[in-house]
């Protein structure tokens, strides 16, 4: 039976070791919450680190362990201490998280750490592959183990792999700083589903993808090698029920049954029946904002005076990474930031901020949201920020307001909270001033169409979601009209050639038989590529054509002397064993002169991109130019050229990153049958990789094998996924029956 396998860096169980007995204790976090209906429904397992160095597990209790975690539906990778230092505290919180959240001076490029990175995540591919099946679906959470995807991917071809980022994913021009940039990104590419928070990290993941790997990028789709990857957005919700029932019972409780801050609250509460509370809670992190947040609040205080004695800040600063060095920098500001602040507008009766440096049980937040008039988050950069939502689901009479960071990624979903700019003070104090004002009926407006759209979209549903979109993505080949050319479909296919009497093959040349480069002319053909022809050129009762968009010029050079038969200019030349090129087509060329002063104008404004002029065409290059930038060019000159040729007999042909201006009456389809009406072929064999050949794949009968290269729609009857099953499937031509 099928089996989910969850990956994160840490368990959902905490272990304490006491006396040599093991006690597993479940956590309570946002992933292991969020995983539960995942995690418990059928079989599953959740491979990730159990928090203790192996260093730190005495030999005999490591079987006990084992255990302790297998009733949990867990399984441990073993991490050394030096691992963790280099892994975790190392590249994925001193590289990963200060780069991806905005911070680029706070983030480090160590080699060493990168390769302990890469080691570990290697770690946990093998965890993975030593429990996997070939059915089983594989969820990889978060920046810890960005690499597993593809390293598992390695080993098992077709296995079903998500993955998760929980922080945002950062702009091209951010993440492009990352040495390993590459590295990273095919990592990544080794899911069938990747998702993200919200659309904007998203799109900045696809612009990288498509900038620093040059794949092919259709709306979500990333064409990687043989795959289709799909990227989505799934925004992360909270258990809804689980906060807003607690909220409700929380309010029931008896005077003796409240906690002793409870007590506290209603105390200052009761003391000043007027008086505000502004609550913040955030893990002490510099991407949250916490210090600056302290300054607006100063900044409020001084900007609106009358609020003296009037409103209090509660601060929860989480612990969080307290060895690593920026954020015990951290800690020392804000500590000294709330005593000064303190130490200067503090009165006898009245302490404007109370700030608590610590974890704090689930009752206990509870009473802070619940007895909170607003909720004040402000991170500078946030993946999602729970916190927002959690405040609103424990509001159970609908007041309350929350201000949040329009840089979080919850603001995506929470427009009816009062968004802000956490850099802005002055916006925060009319903000935190406007939300004071705000009238109970606006309040319970705002937050009962918030607390319908968390209540709606849950933690639950988000993994289910998720868990759908992957195994979706994963049965479906995608939906061509054409099929996959198998290894069951290729040998019918030879079977077919070699009852034929006579063969006719088709071949384009670039992007088919040879890869793009920067520059065409760096694409000559290789020496196995010349054997390989020779091999076919040389197979009794079968005529090869070379068929390309080529000047006859290059082609002279490369292929004349080999005397391959050759079909240039898409239909205009015509050179059969070794002759010189003659005319297929009578074309004009005078239209050139009026159209290439307009390339070239694209050519002055869109830097990489370089017109290309053959004898009968003209072709603008646009491959070396950014891909984002190169497309709004290429869509721009589309609509220019259409405009200026509308009374020509001319056409425009979108290639790969080409776009070509050529006769109406020249195409590939045209050249190809005239080929075919000059002998009785009874096999006839095409193939090509972009839009210059779907004439050849439309023109020739419908009994001809038409192959298209690469995965997009096409006439073609079959595809193939790259340049190397091209070559193998041309070298089956030539091989002699068994």
């Amino acid at each position: 039976m099928a089996k989910t396998i969850i990956i994160s860096n840490r368990l959902p169980v905490q272990l304490q070791i006491d006396n040599g007995s093991i006690i597993a204790i479940p956590s309570v976090g946002g992933l292991a919450t969020g995983m539960k209906s995942v995690h418990s429904e059928g079989q599953s397992l959740w491979i990730g680190w159990s928090g203790l160095t192996e260093e730190e597990i005495p030999h005999e209790l490591e079987e006990k362990i084992d255990e302790a975690l297998a009733q949990h539906g867990s399984s441990k990778v073993k991490l050394t201490t030096e691992e963790v230092d280099g892994f975790y505290y190392g590249f994925s919180n001193r590289t990963i998280w200060p780069l991806f959240h905005y911070f680029l001076e706070y983030a480090e490029f160590e080699l060493a750490s990168w390769n302990t990175y890469k080691a570990v995540n290697q770690k946990f591919a093998d965890a993975i592959l030593k429990e996997a099946a070939e059915d089983d679906i594989i969820w990889v959470h978060d920046y810890q183990l960005m690499l597993v995807p593809q390293m598992v991917r390695e080993e098992r071809p077709d296995i079903s792999i998500g993955f998760f980022l929980h922080i945002p994913f950062p702009s091209y021009e951010i993440f492009r700083t990352l040495p390993w940039r590459e590295e990273v990104l095919m990592g990544l590419l080794g899911s069938d589903l990747i998702g993200f928070h919200t659309y904007d990290y998203e799109r900045h993941f696809l612009s990288s993808v498509r900038r620093i790997l040059g794949l092919e990028v259709s709306f979500n789709d990333i064409y990687s090698d043989d795959r289709v990857v799909k990227v989505d957005s799934f925004p992360m919700g909270i258990d809804y029920a689980k906060f807003s029932e607690a909220a409700k019972q929380h309010q029931s409780l008896s005077k003796k049954d409240q906690s002793e801050l409870q007590r506290r609250l209603n105390k200052h509460k009761e003391a000043s029946p007027d008086a505000k509370f502004l609550l913040s809670i955030d893990r002490l992190d510099y991407s949250k904002g916490i210090a600056k947040r302290l300054n607006a609040y100063e900044y409020f205080l001084k900007k609106y005076p009358q609020y003296k004695e009037k409103v209090r800040l509660i601060i929860l600063a989480v612990p969080s990474r307290s060895n690593v060095p920026q954020y015990q920098l951290l800690k020392r500001e804000i500590d000294e930031l709330v005593g000064r602040i303190n130490g200067e507008l503090a009165t006898v009766s009245w302490t404007p901020i109370w700030y608590f440096y610590r974890s704090m049980p689930f009752d206990n937040l509870i009473d802070l949201y619940t007895s909170c008039d607003i909720a004040w988050l402000t991170p500078i950069r946030d993946g999602m920020n729970l916190v927002a939502k959690e405040y609103i689901a424990t509001r159970t009479d609908k007041t309350g307001v929350l201000i949040l960071s329009e840089m979080a990624g919850s603001a995506n979903e929470m427009n009816e909270s009062l968004l802000i700019n956490p850099n802005n003070f002055e916006q925060i104090a009319d903000t935190i001033h406007r939300a004071i004002q705000m009238p109970e009926e606006e309040q319970k407006e705002r937050n009962s169409v918030l607390q319908k759209r968390l209540e709606r979209y849950n933690v639950e549903k988000w993994a289910n979601d998720f868990m759908r979109s992957l195994t979706i993505q994963s049965d479906k080949d995608p939906t061509y009209v054409t099929r996959r050319l198998s290894v069951d479909l290729t040998n019918i296919i030879m079977s077919q050639y070699r009852k034929a009497k006579r063969r006719l093959l088709f071949l384009d040349y670039d992007g088919t038989l040879a890869g793009f480069k920067n520059d065409p002319q760096k694409a000559a053909p290789d020496a196995a590529l010349y054997e390989l022809i020779d091999q076919l050129s040389d197979l009794p009762n079968t005529d090869v054509y070379l068929i390309s968009g080529r000047d006859k010029e290059t082609f002279e050079r490369w292929f004349l002397k080999k005397k391959y038969n050759m079909i240039v200019e898409h239909g205009v030349w015509l050179s059969e064993n070794g002759s010189e090129f003659t005319m297929l087509e009578n074309v004009k060329k005078d239209w050139m002169e009026k159209i290439l002063p307009v390339l070239e104008s694209f050519v002055d404004r869109t830097p990489g991109s370089f017109v290309e002029e053959k004898n009968y065409s003209l072709a603008w290059h646009y491959r070396n130019t950014d891909p984002d930038f190169g497309q709004k060019r290429a869509s721009e000159l589309n609509t220019v050229l259409r405009s200026l040729i509308a009374n020509d007999d001319l056409s425009v042909l979108n290639g790969n990153k080409v776009m070509e201006i050529k006769s109406s009456n020249v195409n590939k389809g045209r050249a190809a049958m005239r080929i075919f009406t000059q002998k009785e072929y009874d096999f006839v064999f095409a193939i090509g990789d972009d839009w210059t050949d779907e004439f050849m794949f439309q023109e020739l009968p419908e009994t001809a094998v038409t192959v298209k290269v690469g995965r997009q729609k096409t006439q073609a009857k079959y595809y193939l996924d790259s340049i190397k099953n091209v070559r193998d499937l041309l070298q089956r031509f030539t091989e002699k029956k068994i």
